[in-house]
């Protein structure tokens, strides 16, 4: 199926912040987005993947974060994660943002065709991170994926079976590469997050 194939071409890609390459020259971290809740806070999930692309980011040097989310209205996944990797120690001027990464497709879409990133770190749980490599290998990408478990999940089974029917969804859309969404000017990674 779709999933294992997934799962077993991706395996060898999944790293960890200690043994993560970090000679490489990566274009950037991918954080992928996760819900925000009510009061405007992280969800676990969330919280989970900024902490660790910011260990990341400390480790090598100078790699700039990419934040891709939801941000619709007052719903801003991506200001949140802003926010939250400055208080990490990341600096502001460091952290683009993807105001549009509505899905795990689009963010990896837009990663390489609005941020021109060629050479990514991908940055999301294990049960998804398959998924977004997987993706990302279709797009002609180089990613290595950094899992952000760092606890137990509530609502975990339902993450999985969702993941499960995803991966079904984004084989095919992967292997299309069609993307129906709008896109941005491109924009420099080596220019300034400030500005956007």
């Amino acid at each position: 199926t779709g999933s294992t194939t997934m799962v077993k071409l991706t395996t060898p890609s999944v790293v960890t912040v200690d043994t993560l390459p970090t000679t490489a020259d990566y274009d950037c971290i991918l954080v992928l987005g996760a819900g925000v809740r009510a009061d405007g806070s992280p969800s676990d999930m969330l919280y989970d993947r900024v902490s660790v692309s910011a260990k990341v980011y400390a480790a090598l040097g100078d790699t700039p974060l990419l934040m891709s989310g939801d941000h619709t209205g007052d719903y801003n996944e991506v200001g949140v994660m802003k926010s939250l990797a400055v208080d990490l120690g990341v600096p502001s001027e460091d952290i683009f943002l993807d105001h549009e990464g509505y899905s795990t497709y689009e963010s990896l879409y837009r990663a390489k065709a609005v941020f021109g990133a060629k050479k990514i770190i991908i940055i999301t749980q294990e049960y998804h991170l398959h998924r977004a490599l997987y993706i990302a290998r279709e797009l002609g990408m180089e990613a290595v994926g950094v899992s952000a478990d760092l606890r137990p999940y509530r609502l975990q089974g339902r993450y999985n079976a969702r993941e499960h029917l995803a991966r079904f969804k984004d084989f095919f859309t992967a292997a299309k590469g069609d993307y129906d969404g709008h896109l941005d000017p491109p924009v420099d990674l080596n220019g300034d997050g400030n500005e956007t």
